[in-house]
């Protein structure tokens, strides 16, 4: 469970003690005003698998890393803007619990706690320095959220061709979408504002035709989770959002609550 610090002193010599841990490249994390809410290990899920991580919950920040040594020292600190944020919650899995998802402009990810009790208390106060930081007279304005990435082992085949990989024909991620996709469909690339505003991104084909990426992407909000209905109705027309002529994808494994989507780790294909 997160361990919270309350007392000033507490705060300044924690902070020290965490920037320390990132070794000579430390990021500076103490300024003033900035005070560490709590901290603890997460697992986080990954292209290829999930990882434990290393959170800390600042009042305007959330910071994670990962973890070396016994979590003594960690390294790749990755600084997230509380106001970028925006939660998730998602139901339990026989193999994954506790899961909720982080969206933020730049990425978006699923991770997961030891417990509900944990898992709760992340939430709430993660959300709690949310609802200070919206009384501070700032402009506020409208956040667009990065599509949370399909996991690798979710996808045998290309999203948008078929073909299907191999050691030679490798995955790759639309960042404007999220699919899994081989290189032949994703030579695109393109600049995304919210992402990376000076560097053009690997985008699918399919994206590449359209401004309007949620035509293709199917999904149900913002979460990054498929829209079960669409995917059930999908029909053999050119003109179909989703860009695989004459196929079906069918059984879609996992209903998710409370949002009644699905989150397709499983395909099967059924030719009409």
């Amino acid at each position: 469970i997160m361990d919270l610090l309350v007392s000033e002193y507490q705060n300044r010599q924690r902070i020290k003690e965490v920037e320390n841990s990132f070794g000579p490249s430390a990021p500076q994390l103490f300024t003033p005003g900035r005070f560490l809410k709590g901290e603890g290990p997460l697992m986080k899920q990954g292209r290829k698998k999930w990882e434990q991580k290393m959170f800390f919950l600042f009042n305007d920040i959330l910071v994670y890393s990962s973890i070396i040594m016994n979590n003594r020292w960690h390294k790749n600190p990755k600084i997230i803007p509380l106001k970028d944020i925006m939660l998730d919650d998602m139901e339990d899995f026989d193999d994954v619990k506790h899961q909720w998802l982080i969206c933020t402009p730049c990425k978006s990810f699923h991770v997961s706690a030891s417990s509900d009790e944990e898992k709760k208390s992340w939430m709430q106060h993660i959300e709690a320095c949310q609802q200070t930081l919206l009384q501070e007279p700032v402009l506020q304005t409208k956040t667009t959220y990065a599509k949370s990435w399909i996991p690798d082992r979710a996808a045998q085949k290309c999203m948008r061709c078929l073909a299907t990989f191999t050691t030679i024909n490798w995955r790759h991620h639309c960042r404007k979408c999220g699919f899994v996709v081989c290189n032949a469909c994703s030579k695109g690339r393109a600049l995304i504002e919210h992402i990376d505003p000076n560097k053009p991104l690997r985008i699918c084909k399919a994206c590449n035709k359209t401004k309007d990426d949620q035509t293709f992407r199917l999904r149900g909000d913002s979460s990054g989770l498929w829209d079960e209905a669409s995917i059930l109705n999908l029909t053999p027309d050119p003109k179909t959002a989703f860009p695989l002529v004459g196929t079906r994808l069918w059984a879609p494994q996992r209903a998710v609550s409370p949002h009644n989507v699905v989150y397709v780790t499983k395909m099967v294909l059924t030719r009409y």
